[in-house]
Protein backbone atom coordinates (compact mmCIF):
# COMPACT_ATOMS: atom_id res chain seq x y z
CA UNK A 1 0.00 0.00 0.00
CA UNK A 2 1.07 3.30 -0.74
CA UNK A 3 0.05 6.35 1.37
CA UNK A 4 -0.24 10.09 0.98
CA UNK A 5 0.04 11.56 4.73
CA UNK A 6 -0.19 15.13 5.85
CA UNK A 7 0.45 16.46 9.51
CA UNK A 8 3.44 14.91 10.18
CA UNK A 9 5.10 17.27 12.49
CA UNK A 10 1.99 17.17 15.08
CA UNK A 11 1.28 14.52 17.44
CA UNK A 12 -1.09 11.88 15.59
CA UNK A 13 0.61 12.74 12.50
CA UNK A 14 4.63 11.75 13.89
CA UNK A 15 2.81 8.47 15.77
CA UNK A 16 1.00 7.39 12.49
CA UNK A 17 4.28 8.25 9.99
CA UNK A 18 6.44 6.37 12.24
CA UNK A 19 4.30 3.19 12.56
CA UNK A 20 3.68 3.00 8.74
CA UNK A 21 7.51 3.54 8.20
CA UNK A 22 7.36 -0.24 10.73
CA UNK A 23 5.10 -1.55 9.01
CA UNK A 24 5.93 -4.47 6.45
CA UNK A 25 2.22 -3.67 4.47
CA UNK A 26 3.33 -0.65 3.58
CA UNK A 27 5.40 0.16 0.42
CA UNK A 28 5.90 4.46 0.61
CA UNK A 29 4.43 7.32 2.04
CA UNK A 30 4.69 10.72 0.96
CA UNK A 31 4.42 13.32 3.31
CA UNK A 32 2.67 16.77 2.26
CA UNK A 33 2.74 19.43 4.44
CA UNK A 34 4.36 22.90 5.06
CA UNK A 35 7.51 22.22 7.32
CA UNK A 36 9.74 18.71 7.10
CA UNK A 37 9.15 15.88 9.34
CA UNK A 38 12.82 15.60 10.25
CA UNK A 39 12.49 11.68 9.69
CA UNK A 40 14.45 9.96 7.39
CA UNK A 41 13.79 6.37 5.57
CA UNK A 42 13.79 4.71 2.30
CA UNK A 43 10.03 4.55 2.16
CA UNK A 44 9.59 8.12 2.91
CA UNK A 45 9.41 11.02 0.38
CA UNK A 46 8.40 14.39 1.29
CA UNK A 47 6.38 17.02 -0.98
CA UNK A 48 6.84 20.72 1.14
CA UNK A 49 4.85 23.81 0.02
CA UNK A 50 3.74 26.87 1.59
CA UNK A 51 0.23 26.10 1.61
CA UNK A 52 -2.12 23.06 0.76
CA UNK A 53 -4.77 24.92 -1.07
CA UNK A 54 -2.12 25.82 -3.44
CA UNK A 55 -2.52 21.95 -4.56
CA UNK A 56 -3.98 21.95 -7.78
CA UNK A 57 -5.39 19.40 -10.09
CA UNK A 58 -3.71 17.39 -11.71
CA UNK A 59 -0.30 17.63 -9.66
CA UNK A 60 1.25 14.07 -10.52
CA UNK A 61 3.40 14.02 -7.70
CA UNK A 62 -0.04 13.36 -6.06
CA UNK A 63 -0.69 9.99 -8.65
CA UNK A 64 -0.04 6.64 -7.55
CA UNK A 65 -1.35 5.98 -4.38
CA UNK A 66 -4.03 3.95 -2.31
CA UNK A 67 -5.10 6.04 0.63
CA UNK A 68 -4.77 9.29 2.15
CA UNK A 69 -4.25 9.85 5.62
CA UNK A 70 -5.07 13.55 6.58
CA UNK A 71 -4.31 14.73 9.77
CA UNK A 72 -3.07 17.68 9.49
CA UNK A 73 -5.11 20.00 11.79
CA UNK A 74 -5.51 22.66 14.78
CA UNK A 75 -6.98 22.67 18.30
CA UNK A 76 -10.19 24.52 18.56
CA UNK A 77 -8.85 26.15 21.66
CA UNK A 78 -8.12 29.58 21.78
CA UNK A 79 -8.40 29.33 17.64
CA UNK A 80 -10.57 32.05 15.91
CA UNK A 81 -13.51 30.24 14.35
CA UNK A 82 -13.06 31.68 10.38
CA UNK A 83 -9.26 30.28 11.22
CA UNK A 84 -10.75 27.47 12.41
CA UNK A 85 -12.91 26.58 9.74
CA UNK A 86 -10.21 27.04 6.80
CA UNK A 87 -7.99 24.41 8.52
CA UNK A 88 -10.60 21.89 9.93
CA UNK A 89 -12.95 22.20 6.38
CA UNK A 90 -11.63 24.64 3.93
CA UNK A 91 -8.38 22.97 3.31
CA UNK A 92 -8.55 18.90 3.88
CA UNK A 93 -12.17 19.14 1.22
CA UNK A 94 -10.02 20.92 -1.09
CA UNK A 95 -7.15 18.54 -0.81
CA UNK A 96 -9.62 15.75 -1.33
CA UNK A 97 -11.12 17.56 -4.35
CA UNK A 98 -7.99 17.69 -6.53
CA UNK A 99 -6.67 13.95 -5.86
CA UNK A 100 -6.85 11.82 -9.05
CA UNK A 101 -8.32 8.62 -9.58
CA UNK A 102 -10.72 8.75 -6.96
CA UNK A 103 -12.41 5.16 -7.47
CA UNK A 104 -9.45 3.84 -7.30
CA UNK A 105 -8.06 5.94 -3.51
CA UNK A 106 -9.42 5.74 -0.02
CA UNK A 107 -9.43 8.55 2.00
CA UNK A 108 -9.46 9.20 5.56
CA UNK A 109 -9.79 12.55 7.39
CA UNK A 110 -8.74 12.88 11.21
CA UNK A 111 -12.06 13.75 12.87
CA UNK A 112 -12.59 13.47 16.56
CA UNK A 113 -14.80 11.98 19.44
CA UNK A 114 -18.22 13.93 19.40
CA UNK A 115 -17.86 14.93 16.14
CA UNK A 116 -21.76 16.08 15.46
CA UNK A 117 -23.92 17.85 12.67
CA UNK A 118 -26.30 18.35 16.03
CA UNK A 119 -23.62 19.14 18.45
CA UNK A 120 -23.58 23.02 20.22
CA UNK A 121 -19.93 23.53 19.85
CA UNK A 122 -18.48 24.62 16.71
CA UNK A 123 -15.83 22.38 16.18
CA UNK A 124 -18.56 19.14 15.90
CA UNK A 125 -20.26 21.16 13.21
CA UNK A 126 -17.56 22.31 11.22
CA UNK A 127 -15.51 18.44 11.34
CA UNK A 128 -19.21 16.94 10.70
CA UNK A 129 -19.47 18.93 8.05
CA UNK A 130 -15.97 18.15 6.42
CA UNK A 131 -16.49 14.67 6.56
CA UNK A 132 -19.88 14.81 4.65
CA UNK A 133 -18.15 16.78 1.74
CA UNK A 134 -15.21 13.89 1.75
CA UNK A 135 -17.99 10.88 1.76
CA UNK A 136 -19.88 12.87 -1.31
CA UNK A 137 -16.57 12.96 -3.70
CA UNK A 138 -16.77 9.59 -5.29
CA UNK A 139 -13.89 8.27 -3.14
CA UNK A 140 -13.45 4.05 -3.22
CA UNK A 141 -13.34 4.44 0.62
CA UNK A 142 -13.78 7.62 2.35
CA UNK A 143 -14.21 7.55 6.25
CA UNK A 144 -14.28 10.41 9.07
CA UNK A 145 -11.78 9.13 11.95
CA UNK A 146 -12.84 9.96 14.97
CA UNK A 147 -10.04 8.58 17.83
CA UNK A 148 -9.86 9.67 21.19
CA UNK A 149 -6.69 8.82 23.14
CA UNK A 150 -3.68 7.60 21.64
CA UNK A 151 -0.40 6.76 22.89
CA UNK A 152 2.64 7.68 21.55
CA UNK A 153 4.79 5.44 19.48
CA UNK A 154 8.33 4.50 20.13
CA UNK A 155 11.03 7.47 18.67
CA UNK A 156 7.92 10.29 18.89
CA UNK A 157 9.78 13.58 19.68
CA UNK A 158 6.79 16.09 19.35
CA UNK A 159 6.42 18.72 21.85
CA UNK A 160 3.12 17.10 22.65
CA UNK A 161 4.76 13.58 23.88
CA UNK A 162 5.11 14.58 27.48
CA UNK A 163 1.83 15.43 28.18
CA UNK A 164 0.38 12.10 26.40
CA UNK A 165 3.24 10.26 28.84
CA UNK A 166 1.55 12.07 31.63
CA UNK A 167 -1.82 11.19 30.67
CA UNK A 168 -1.21 7.71 29.83
CA UNK A 169 -1.91 6.79 33.89
CA UNK A 170 -5.27 7.24 32.32
CA UNK A 171 -4.75 4.68 29.75
CA UNK A 172 -6.22 1.79 31.32
CA UNK A 173 -9.64 3.40 32.18
CA UNK A 174 -9.56 5.19 28.57
CA UNK A 175 -8.54 1.58 27.22
CA UNK A 176 -12.06 0.14 29.05
CA UNK A 177 -13.96 2.74 28.12
CA UNK A 178 -13.25 1.85 24.63
CA UNK A 179 -11.57 5.55 23.72
CA UNK A 180 -7.90 4.59 24.09
CA UNK A 181 -5.74 3.39 21.11
CA UNK A 182 -2.45 3.24 20.07
CA UNK A 183 -0.54 4.28 17.08
CA UNK A 184 0.33 1.12 15.45
CA UNK A 185 -4.20 -0.07 15.63
CA UNK A 186 -4.84 3.13 14.05
CA UNK A 187 -2.56 1.78 11.16
CA UNK A 188 -4.05 -1.31 11.20
CA UNK A 189 -7.06 -0.33 11.21
CA UNK A 190 -6.76 1.84 9.01
CA UNK A 191 -4.91 -0.78 6.40
CA UNK A 192 -7.59 -3.38 7.12
CA UNK A 193 -10.94 -0.28 6.27
CA UNK A 194 -9.27 0.55 3.18
CA UNK A 195 -8.41 -3.16 1.82
CA UNK A 196 -11.50 -4.44 2.87
CA UNK A 197 -14.09 -1.46 3.61
CA UNK A 198 -16.38 -0.72 6.24
CA UNK A 199 -20.01 -0.26 6.60
CA UNK A 200 -19.55 3.33 8.22
CA UNK A 201 -18.63 6.17 6.75
CA UNK A 202 -17.42 7.16 10.07
CA UNK A 203 -15.33 5.36 12.13
CA UNK A 204 -15.49 6.01 16.03
CA UNK A 205 -12.94 5.15 18.94
CA UNK A 206 -13.82 1.94 20.06
CA UNK A 207 -14.53 0.69 16.33
CA UNK A 208 -10.50 1.65 15.58
CA UNK A 209 -10.36 -0.88 18.15
CA UNK A 210 -12.08 -3.29 16.92
CA UNK A 211 -10.73 -3.28 13.48
CA UNK A 212 -7.24 -3.34 14.22
CA UNK A 213 -7.89 -6.77 15.27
Amino acid sequence: MKVILTGATGYVGEGVLLALLDDQRIEKVLSVGRRSCGVSHPKLEEYLLPDLMALQAGDTRLSGYDVVFFIAGITSVGTPKDVYKVISQDIPVHFAEIMPCKDQLSFIYLSGMGTTDKGRQYWQKVKSGTEQRIAGMGFRHAYGWRPCFMTPYKGQKSKQVKAQKAAKLFYPLFRLLGMACTMTEMVDAMYKACTKGYHKSTVEACEIIRLAK
